[in-house]
């Protein structure tokens, strides 16, 4: 059985981004985010050596979760320039690589995400999600594992992480965040519930159906009023919170498999970025494959 790697793109690249200052291109140009994916993408596809990649990017917010929220995700501000200026070379960098890149427009990552992991197990894939984003956590089960950049520890979190870092399972995370709602997203869920108090009313009642079918032994007079008067706000949620995994403008699993590096293109925009040392060894993996007729090296030039 092969795997399947999905990297959220505009997550990483902000990452790299925010964690590298003032690194530049001898013509000027901004390169801190190219830099800093570059050495992070190599370091993922050697910890998770996998058959096909995909690196999959934002198209845009999508329009039913607009409608149903008009402020949904509207606080976040814009993409800084100097970031901006790097996506397309980050693409390019990708393309020679051999590894994809996913974008359709009008459509969240998030649900690309979720469609593709749909179809990589339809095809006996596993699949591993990159990204610290609280929801794949509802895409979790046997063979859908997430690695979460802000863990420590590298592991590959499957059901047994999700619960020890919410408190309820990846089947109940849906219901979980409805609950909480979203600062990041703009989603406001039910006044005074926090993290563990919704991880315990999970627990009991087992869904938001079951606590509201439930309401009257909730706990508290308080805790009753603020879960009733938020019940319409609770069930959108649910809407707005949960990926949309059967999307068509998806491409096909088998247009994810790694390709082999363009060593040519590589040593080009290396050489244009002023990456001497990922210049030099990209020098020296064309050459080892000139005289070894061709065969490939490992993925990843850091």
């Amino acid at each position: 059985m092969g795997r399947l790697l999905l990297v959220d793109g505009h997550a990483y690249a902000y990452r790299a981004f925010y964690a590298i200052r003032n690194m530049r291109s001898p013509a000027g140009q901004a390169t801190n985010a190219i830099f800093g994916f570059v050495k992070t993408l190599a370091k993922l596809r050697m910890a998770v050596p996998s058959s096909h990649v995909a690196v999959v990017w934002d198209g845009g917010l999508d329009a039913d979760r607009q409608r149903e929220l008009p402020e949904y995700k509207a606080q976040r501000p814009e993409m800084p320039a100097d970031l901006g200026s790097q996506i397309d070379d980050l693409i390019a960098y990708l393309q020679a690589e051999g590894v994809a890149s996913v974008c359709a427009d009008g459509v969240e990552a998030d649900d690309l995400i979720a469609t593709l992991t749909r179809s990589a197990r339809a095809a006996d894939l596993a699949v591993v999600i990159a990204s610290a984003d609280k929801d794949f956590m509802q895409l979790v089960t046997d063979g859908v594992g997430l690695v979460n950049p802000n863990d420590k520890s590298e592991q590959i979190w499957g059901a047994a992480q999700v619960v020890g870092k919410s408190g309820v399972q990846p089947e109940q995370i849906v219901d979980y965040l409805s609950l909480l709602g979203d600062a990041v997203d703009n989603i406001p869920g039910v006044p005074g519930v926090g993290a563990k108090t919704a991880a315990l009313l999970l627990q009991k009642f087992g869904s938001v159906d079951g606590i509201y079918a439930r309401l009257s032994e909730t706990g508290s007079e308080r805790l009753r009023g603020a879960l009733a008067g938020a019940g319409a706000a609770v069930r959108r949620n649910q809407e707005l919170v949960r990926l949309k995994a059967e999307l068509g403008s998806a491409p096909a699993i088998e247009s994810l498999v790694v390709g082999s590096p363009q060593r040519e293109k590589l040593c080009g925009l290396f050489a244009r970025w002023g990456f001497r040392s990922l210049l030099a060894q990209a020098e020296a993996a064309r050459a080892a494959e000139c005289g070894t007729g061709g065969t490939a090296s490992q993925p990843g030039l850091l």
